[in-house]
């Protein structure tokens, strides 16, 4: 494909949705009102579905390029997939900053022009959306000075993070359940974007592949086929977030969504077609046009799914506000649980996590495709480990969904209880799962410069970031103060009333948690690990200050996120402090089961050591007859006969 085509290819891509847009929306909702008293004028009236449009196809396309730069290309396409991702990153700052003002100009009902800087000031700092827009310019701002500085891992880290705090700014935010809609919304802009935006990436570079284009070709099929598998996941708990029922499908927005649909079925049909008869087929000597003719095809589907996507940003759901919600559900985001009484009921009470459940099965089938890999190969893997990771996974599942997680919001001591949890036990099991040691021997290596999963896996391994987060000190050190500081600042409250914020902090203390266990019993390679008595001493200190933080929370008067826990209606007969009280005690005794746990490991470890270290010496001493033991007993002897020479001259003096 000539340098022209693949121009008017990207070009395609990128106006393609914004047209499509607003002629749907003039078909599904005829033209923007006017003459109001809160019209934004004709330029936030018209200007605003481009601009989304236009963001939304150079944020997908940032993200594209990096990964793909990141993963799957070698050499010198790598190159340019870098310099492409972080022009399309410029392109998403200008974008996003194009879409505040006219998003702030809608939200107000004030033509753009007439905003001045303290409104905007106000709008960034004081309103959620707002706060979500500059944190997603921020987070691209990075991923494009990551590029410039060569570290194209970074840049597409930070790229995809971009895309979260946009999950918060449309119809996800506002929806019923909001922490399905926000984490489906935000699965979505993942699966699309490394999907649309990898694919335009491996059309701009083909030229450049020469010979590498059938490998790269496969490595980017399966890519895209983890990203059509997400959006497909995605999309349904969306759909489940906005549509109540089969007959809002005939609403306009149900409409859109059927269209949207029918072309991912499409584009899903395209990707099979092009695994059997263009890859398959072609092995190692892929002919750039036919990839090319239907790479192209796709993106021109992609682009006209994205402009139903920016027609459904702008089409109200069937499901809005409920005018007998509670102001506690307006909250919570979610229904109001049942009181908890001393019949226990509560055990049964389940709501699943649209977030951490998805990430427990995948760890689990992932861990389950590596030990298969090994046991087809005739290698064997500890059933206790894959015992453990299974176990791990299944108490992270049970705590952000099981009581604990229907209750954390509205109880300090079921808050700790889901705390103590994924702090403690989580990763403890995790730890004995050995997850990077099976990693190492069930991935393939890469020969030709690119980096893999197990290359990237070396290479954080190996870094010096996690040299120093996982020294045991810093670990510990960590895992101690974060809890400190956590619950006696506003970090606490901000994780209760927020969805990112709870996110954050799952996040936060599940790696602290990891981190301390892998530096006392951890098996996989990292930083060194410490001497047995020093891991003894260390968790030993480090559960004495734990035991001292639940001392001093029982202890004290104030009680924690008062603000937050005094709003929402009481489900149990206890009072603030008392259930503060009770979450203390929870914390301190299920502190010490994991304790145990560790240190029955860490003894059985410190003894296994022991006797590998008696086994090689006795084969040494069996090869050399014993060397050292005679080495040492002449050493001995020496000093022998130097102290009854000193002592036969002193003798002699005196």
């Amino acid at each position: 494909m000539p340098v022209r085509s693949r121009r008017a290819l990207v070009a395609t891509a990128v106006l393609v949705p914004a047209a499509l847009g607003m002629l749907l929306l003039l078909l599904t909702s005829g033209p923007p009102p006017t003459g109001e008293l809160v019209d934004p004028g004709p330029v936030t009236r018209w200007g605003l579905p481009p601009a989304r449009a236009v963001r939304d196809v150079v944020a997908a396309l940032t993200v594209g390029f990096f990964v793909a730069a990141a993963c799957i290309l070698p050499g010198r396409a790598r190159s340019t997939a870098v310099r492409a991702g972080a022009v399309a990153g410029t392109a998403w700052v200008g974008a996003g900053l194009v879409v505040l003002v006219l998003t702030l100009s809608d939200i107000a009902g004030v033509p753009s022009s007439q905003l001045g800087s303290g409104v905007l000031l106000d709008f960034v700092t004081a309103f959620d959306i707002g706060r979500a827009m500059v944190a997603s310019m921020v987070l691209t701002s990075l991923a494009v000075v990551a590029a410039r500085l060569g570290a194209d891992g970074w840049a597409a880290v930070l790229a995809v993070l971009a895309l979260a705090p946009l999950a918060l700014t449309g119809h996800a935010a506002g929806s019923a359940n909001h922490e399905l809609g926000v984490n489906s919304q935000f699965g979505h802009l993942v699966g699309v974007s490394v999907w649309m935006g990898g694919l335009v990436a491996m059309v701009v570079v083909a030229r450049q592949l020469g010979d590498d284009l059938s490998v790269a070709a496969g490595r980017w099929s399966t890519v895209a086929l983890a990203a059509y598998l997400l959006v497909a996941v995605s999309g349904l708990g969306a759909s489940l977030a906005r549509l109540d029922s089969w007959s809002a499908l005939g609403s306009t927005y149900g409409v859109l969504l059927l269209v949207k649909v029918a072309l991912f079925l499409l584009l899903g049909v395209a990707g099979w077609w092009h695994r059997r008869h263009v890859l398959a087929r072609a092995g190692k000597s892929l002919q750039r046009k036919a990839f090319l003719r239907l790479a192209g095809f796709e993106v021109v589907v992609m682009a006209v799914a994205v402009g139903f996507a920016t027609a459904l940003s702008r089409t109200p759901p069937p499901v809005g506000a409920d005018p007998d919600e509670s102001t506690a559900e307006a909250l919570l985001g979610e229904t109001m649980p049942p009181a908890l009484g001393a019949d226990l009921h509560w055990l049964t009470q389940w709501r699943i996590d649209s977030l951490w459940v998805p990430v427990s099965v995948v760890a689990v089938a992932l861990y389950a495709v590596g030990v298969r890999r090994l046991r087809l190969r005739g290698d064997r893997w500890p059933m206790g480990r894959t015992v453990a990771w299974m176990l791990g996974w299944t108490a992270m599942v049970v705590a952000t969904s099981a009581s604990p997680g229907v209750y954390a919001r509205l109880l300090f001591s079921m808050h700790m209880v889901q705390h103590m949890t994924i702090a403690l036990l989580v990763p403890s099991l995790l730890v004995f799962g050995a997850p990077v040691t099976l990693a190492m021997r069930a991935l393939p290596a890469r020969r030709d410069g690119t980096r893999g999963p197990r290359e990237w896996l070396l290479a954080i391994v190996h870094s010096r970031a996690l040299a120093f987060l996982g020294n045991p000190m810093v670990a510990a050190g960590l895992f101690v103060a974060s809890m400190g500081v956590f619950y006696y600042s506003p970090l606490f409250e901000l994780a209760l009333r927020t969805h990112s914020g709870h996110v954050l902090m799952t996040v936060h203390f599940l790696l602290s948690g990891y981190l301390l266990a892998s530096a006392v019993v951890g098996v996989d390679p990292g930083p060194s690990r410490p001497a047995y008595p020093f891991r003894l001493v260390l968790i030993t200190a480090t559960f004495g200050f734990h035991a001292l933080f639940a001392v001093s929370l029982m202890a004290s008067s104030e009680v924690l996120a008062r603000d937050w826990f005094s709003v929402l209606p009481r489900v149990t007969s206890a009072t603030l402090k008392a259930d503060q009280d009770l979450g203390a005690q929870l914390g301190w005794a299920l502190g010490d089961y994991p304790v145990a746990i560790l240190a029955a490991a860490m003894a059985i470890s410190w003894i296994r050591a022991d006797s590998r270290e008696a086994r090689r010496y006795d084969r040494k001493a069996a090869r050399d007859g014993d060397a050292d033991l005679a080495a040492y007993n002449e050493h001995l002897q020496r000093l022998g006969e130097q102290t009854r020479r000193t002592r036969d001259t002193r003798s002699t003096k005196v």
